[in-house]
């Protein structure tokens, strides 16, 4: 089918000298991406990495991690982006299962890399950013380097459902799954996000989240490049240096998690900063508060805020929330992608009327596979072809979608169902509280009650009492919570999700009156 490479290609051809990645004072050409993404996939055959191999890539974000995306998709190889927030053990367990053969890394984790790798005998080669050719590594710069002048393998004819990425999951509650995504559905991916979205070659893509994840990496960065357009890499999400980014380069387009979206908000630098050349912001990761979309919306005027749905399993970018539908709309993240079926159904898979609860099931083109060698996991997630997300949520008559909760962490307190981020939306709102998160905790009356657990804004401090009747006076008596706990900051997933599973964990959990 029509790969990336084959995209590269051809934008190479017809604009060669147009700017396609930057990256601090580093910018390279459609050509000369070209050129080294041809020298790599060489260096990779000559090394034995071939069609159907796994090659992991941990490091930050570079310009290179982008080159061995390309790279593996020219030879029909997999790539697997490896976090590095996650520990030593998690890459061990990652990369056994996977069944990587290469690995490319930068100094930083080399220490690490090269304990591990007596326990990976399917590891057969590891390859070094910034460090010596010693001690088994190979440098990454000699391999392009040595091969520039030498005739690129043609891309390969790769199947729409053939491999090309392993993403694993966070983790939230179990080992990491391997999600097995194909050439086809990031292909479906792209052209549904350059439809909604109206990417364009003039559009200019800020990627400061982390490419491992598919927010950094397709959020939309790759939909942009897609289309002709350029991506401005961050190697690490720093907020002033996102409006810097914005400022120098125009960006005309971002994606931030909730947690990068207040950094940006709160950084002393927004006021004087020119934000105009922007033109949306998507978000994702987890349901972001309504009083934050407001503070977005006043902050890039030009803007709109592109509330977005999706999962690992499906390239995420399922649902975004169009312009026009910023505010009247808020809270919603909004109707489904072409290509894309979505539905809300009960737990005998029946639609549930609008307004209802339900749990979201997809199905289209972008949706995955299934997870790798784990045919358990599988049946569960994909049944009748529809993927079960485990997310709860609500069509309202129009169609747009509301992301009430994770099945697993709604709370069911005396028979009423509570959304924990309709809490977390009035948390919000204090002028103390930075960031919130509330969990269900065990009662012996109600079977559940929320708690609530706040990070304070700089220079504020936290009065549970004055904050439970702050919510009290905006929420049902049932959905206040029973306990106000602050934190210097909320446990995080390396992707950025709140780890609720570990506040549901602290102790003094149990509350008896």
């Amino acid at each position: 089918m029509y790969s990336l490479a084959s995209v590269l290609d051809q934008h190479a051809q017809r604009r060669p000298g147009r700017t396609v990645l930057v990256q601090d004072d580093r910018r390279v050409t459609g050509a000369e991406l070209r050129d080294r993404v041809g020298a790599l996939a060489r260096g990779l055959l000559d090394l034995g990495v071939g069609r159907g191999d796994v090659v992991a890539l941990l490091m930050y974000n570079h310009l290179e991690y982008l080159e061995l995306v390309f790279a593996a998709n020219r030879i029909g190889a997999a790539f697997l982006p490896l976090n590095f927030r996650l520990a030593p053990a998690e890459w061990e367990y990652i990369l056994g299962h996977s069944g990587a053969v290469a690995i490319v890394t930068e100094s930083e984790f080399a220490g690490a890399v090269d304990e591990l790798a007596p326990r990976l005998p399917g590891l057969r080669h590891r390859i070094t950013l910034d460090g010596p050719a010693a001690g088994g590594w190979t440098r990454y710069p000699g391999v392009v380097e040595e091969n520039l002048g030498r005739p690129a393998p043609e891309p390969v004819d790769v199947g729409e459902d053939e491999l090309q990425r392993l993403m694993y999951t966070s983790g939230t509650t179990s080992r990491p799954k391997g999600v097995m995504i194909t050439n086809g559905n990031v292909i479906y991916k792209n052209l549904g996000q350059i439809i909604q979205l109206g990417l364009t070659h003039e559009d200019i893509t800020l990627v400061c989240g982390p490419l491992s994840h598919v927010g950094g990496l397709d959020l939309p960065a790759l939909a942009t490049w897609h289309a002709g357009g350029t991506l401005v890499v961050q190697r690490r999400f720093d907020a002033g240096g996102v409006l810097a980014a914005i400022e120098r380069e125009r960006v005309t387009n971002l994606w931030l998690a909730p947690a990068m979206m207040n950094a940006v908000l709160e950084h002393e630098s927004l006021p004087g900063r020119d934000t105009s050349s922007v033109r949306f912001i998507v978000g994702g990761g987890e349901k972001m508060p309504e009083p934050i979309v407001r503070r977005i919306t006043a902050a890039f005027p030009n803007a709109w805020f592109a509330d977005a749905y999706g999962l690992t399993e499906t390239v995420s970018g399922d649902t975004f929330l169009d312009r026009e539908h910023t505010l009247t709309k808020i809270g919603s993240v909004g109707r489904p992608l072409p290509h894309v079926r979505l539905r809300v159904v009960d737990d005998e898979g029946r639609d549930v009327p609008p307004g209802e609860l339900g749990e979201i099931v997809l199905r289209g083109p972008k949706v995955f596979t299934g997870y790798w060698r784990d045919e358990a996991a599988t049946e569960r997630a994909l049944r009748d072809g529809w993927f079960h997300t485990g997310d709860v949520g609500r069509l309202d008559a129009e169609g747009f979608l509301y992301v009430e909760d994770r099945k697993k962490d709604m709370i069911i307190s005396g028979g009423e169902n509570i959304a924990t981020p309709e809490v977390e939306r009035v948390l919000y709102e204090h002028p103390d509280i930075l960031e919130a998160a509330v969990v269900g905790m065990p009662h012996e009356r109600w079977g559940e009650v929320p708690r609530a657990f706040v990070v304070p804004r700089p220079g504020r401090s936290i009065d549970p009492e004055e904050i439970k009747e702050f919510c009290r006076a905006r929420l049902a008596r049932f959905k206040v919570p029973a306990r106000i706990e602050p934190l210097t900051e909320l446990p995080r997933t390396p992707s950025g999700k709140v780890l609720k599973r570990d506040l549901r964990e602290r102790p003094e959990a149990k509350a008896s009156s």
